[in-house]
């Protein structure tokens, strides 16, 4: 699939709470695979070929921790609590 050059044709809701969450769920795995059995070093890595790009683990920790961070703003948009009062139409 070719890439977009710019965003007229996309069209989308809001995320949903349940899909935020979702979304920190796989940041948190992605995480914990990185980190676990000493995969978390200085190597470089990258894909061949001429768009390939190279990188390290530590670069991608720092990159799942900032999106993380933006995934938790927008969950704490999401109202803790709803608050209704009940009148039963008389006054006082």
């Amino acid at each position: 699939m070719a890439d977009l050059t710019d965003l007229s044709s996309v069209e989308g809701e809001e995320l949903t709470e349940k899909q935020i969450r979702g979304i920190l769920a796989q940041i948190d795995l992605d995480i914990v695979n990185l980190v676990r059995d000493g995969k978390l070093c200085a190597l470089k890595y990258g894909l061949a070929g001429p768009g390939g790009q190279s990188t390290d683990r530590a670069s991608n920790l720092r990159a799942l921790l900032d999106a993380r961070k933006h995934f938790e703003v927008m969950l704490n948009h999401f109202a803790g609590w709803e608050v209704s009062e009940f009148t039963d139409g008389e006054t006082e």
